[in-house]
């Protein structure tokens, strides 16, 4: 039986020594490796679904929050290569995510191995580049921005002590999206399907396409009804799009 033991950087909220296949997940600025235990409830056992848990928050509250989206993709290769199977992988990241995802997809592919396709949900391609400064701003400006993206729980918006808590990471986390620049022709070898909402005021549909130019294989884009988290709003319809992919994927394994 080949599986990995869960480190700070891995969640396995239903593993399956059994599935063919294997989803990592990536979450959002201020999100958590929980944030995809629906999916993990959703795919297991036929997939076994992991997620990263980013420092800064829950268990890892103590840690600082990722310097840049180079030094934690770099943080999650390392923790990725403590598997000791090669069951082939499939990258899902939303937001934040999709960066992240996309930075250790070149890494790993580099070493060799990478995933079979990248899920790039809810962000823009990485060379299409937007000044915004959300970190440089004060408390209440970080808090507007959480709500205008209705992404975070309700709870903790209404939680001031929670709030101030997870702020830092949240901030952090910003600064590293903020400050991301890829470089000239960066691209994975594998397929990317690109998630994006119809009214996302964060990623317009060309900025969503402009992810074709971030691969050397094909590239789709599928457009969903709502904003920036239309995946919480639509989940239904985006694990019909995993479900879609891995059926395809299973004979392949």
């Amino acid at each position: 039986m080949s599986s990995t033991t869960d480190n700070l950087w891995v969640r396995r909220f239903r593993p399956s020594s059994e599935a063919a296949e294997r989803l990592v997940c990536f979450p959002h600025a201020g999100g958590s490796a929980s944030f995809y235990l629906p999916v993990a409830a959703a795919l297991s056992p036929g997939v076994d679904v992991a997620a990263i848990q980013y420092p800064g928050r829950q268990d890892r509250r103590h840690e600082p929050g990722p310097a840049s989206i180079a030094a934690l993709a770099d943080e999650v290769c390392a923790a990725l290569a403590e598997w000791d199977d090669d069951r082939p992988m499939t990258f899902f990241g939303h937001s934040m995510g999709a960066l992240a995802a996309f930075e250790v997809a070149r890494r790993m592919e580099r070493a060799g191995a990478g995933p079979v396709r990248l899920f790039a949900s809810g962000r823009r391609a990485p060379s299409r580049v937007r000044n915004e400064s959300v970190h440089m701003r004060d408390d209440d400006g970080v808090i507007a921005e959480l709500r205008a993206l209705a992404g975070t729980d309700a709870q903790v918006l209404q939680d001031e002590e929670l709030l101030r808590m997870v702020l830092p990471a949240i901030r952090s986390d910003y600064r590293a999206v903020e400050t991301y620049r890829c470089e000239p022709g960066a691209a994975v070898r594998c397929p990317v399907t690109v998630l994006t909402g119809d009214a996302d005021p964060r990623t317009s549909l060309e900025e969503a396409r402009a992810w074709g130019e971030h691969t050397g294989a094909a590239s789709d884009v599928r457009v969903f009804s709502g904003g920036h988290f239309f995946l919480s709003e639509r989940p239904a319809e985006v694990l019909a799009v995993l479900n879609e992919h891995f059926t395809a994927a299973v004979p392949r394994a």
